[in-house]
């Protein structure tokens, strides 16, 4: 049974390709960015347009948030090889 006050319509997009590409490289925030973009579906077909549009939203925050930690990571982590290099500690 349809809302009236709901939007008839498509699901949002679930940002399922960004979920799958933080657990590439994130994988503890993949998992939950993917337990998010599974969800959307299931609540848009319960009549949760509202709630499926949530965690759309959470699904790639948590997706951003991963790729943004993974590749604060790496350029740390190549600073502090250059670094070592550059002070003859290889």
């Amino acid at each position: 049974m349809e809302n009236q006050n709901t939007p008839a319509g498509s699901p949002p997009d679930n940002n399922l390709v960004w979920a799958i590409i933080c657990i590439i490289f994130c994988w503890p925030l993949g998992i939950v960015s993917i337990i998010k973009s599974t969800k959307v579906k299931t609540l848009w077909l319960q009549g949760d347009h509202a709630g499926a549009q949530k965690s759309a939203d959470d699904a790639k925050k948590w997706a951003i948030w991963g790729i943004a930690v993974s590749a604060i990571f790496w350029v740390l982590y190549i600073i502090l090889i250059v670094a070592g290099v550059a002070a003859g500690g290889f």
